[in-house]
């Protein structure tokens, strides 16, 4: 599973635009877009979230799930639930 989130902080990380993203994907700028302006996990078939993922690793990112641990070398970002944030309910 991956989030909208996780794939926009990816291409952060690589310095890359949505295009690149799908040129690396094999897949369409639209379908980026639209897996991008989701919320939460990004839905979809499982082949083209695996498309997506396969490319961001081959990239070089590690992409880590909800409390997972991450044993990996090299630097990274891990977002969290701010200290004073309120749980959902």
């Amino acid at each position: 599973m991956i989030t909208a989130a996780q794939m926009r902080a990816a291409r952060a990380l690589l310095g890359i635009d949505q295009a690149r993203l799908a040129d690396l994907a094999g897949l369409s700028l639209p379908t980026i877009q639209r897996m991008e302006a989701s919320d939460g996990i990004v839905r979809g078939q499982v082949d083209t979230l695996m498309r997506v993922t396969e490319a961001l690793e081959r990239a070089g990112i590690a992409l880590i799930g909800d409390e997972a641990t991450s044993n990996g070398g090299g630097r990274g970002v891990r977002l969290r639930q701010p200290e004073n944030a309120t749980p959902e309910s």
